[in-house]
């Protein structure tokens, strides 16, 4: 019986692992990513062709608002002088506010780099511009403080759950409307965001116990 033989007809050594599978694996996930990433694009330009004249100006000043977790530290603030229940539901959200932007920054764009949008090309209306930030856009930084800070004081605070959350979610929309953002880079944030506030509620407990007792 004919001994099986490599690529160079050698019998001398064992045939070399059979890549089909891999790369058949390799161009169907290919296939599936492109595929996400025209649903992103097609979802994008949808949004910039949509004219909303009204909420322009409220959603860009919304996004220019959550610049830095402004709004969350402004919220956590107040509820800093609400009682030891509502303090502790600010430590846990300044906490998730930490850990997602740290997750965002130091890793999600830097192992993404995907480039920003090109809202001109997209012809999304000057009215909506807030300033194109420089870094990379996957995941949105923006949405991802948002949802974290929402979710870890919805968690505490229960009566602040809505709320925040429809923050937080207008907040993400903002971040497409002006353009800066696909909403893939939104989804993306919104995960960091919860997986953050999970991370925090399970990290700061006993801080914000202690928080809570030293204004009681």
């Amino acid at each position: 019986m004919t001994e099986p033989t490599n690529a160079d007809g050698d019998t001398s050594g064992p045939l070399p692992p059979d890549r089909g599978p891999a790369r058949s694996r390799r161009r169907a996930f290919a296939a599936v990513l492109g595929d996400l990433r025209a649903v992103d694009g097609a979802l994008y330009a949808a949004v910039a062709a949509t004219s909303t004249p009204t909420l322009d100006r409220a959603l860009r000043r919304l996004s220019h608002a959550a610049d830095h977790a402004k709004v969350s530290l402004a919220i956590a603030a107040a509820l800093a002088l609400c009682g030891p229940r509502a303090r502790r539901a600010s430590v846990a959200g300044l906490g998730a506010v930490a850990v997602a932007s740290a997750a965002t920054n130091l890793l999600g764009k830097r192992l993404v780099r995907r480039a920003r949008p090109d809202r001109e090309a997209a012809r999304v209306t000057v009215d909506r511009y807030v300033p194109m930030p420089t870094s990379a856009s996957f995941p949105s930084g923006h949405t991802a403080s948002a949802v974290a800070f929402a979710t870890a004081v919805g968690v505490v605070l229960p009566a602040a759950a809505v709320p925040l959350g429809a923050l937080a979610s207008a907040v993400a929309y903002s971040r497409v409307h002006t353009g800066v953002h696909y909403p893939g880079d939104v989804a993306a944030g919104a995960v960091v965001g919860i997986a953050g506030a999970a991370a925090a509620l399970a990290a700061v407990p006993e801080a914000a116990r202690v928080a809570s007792r030293g204004g009681a």
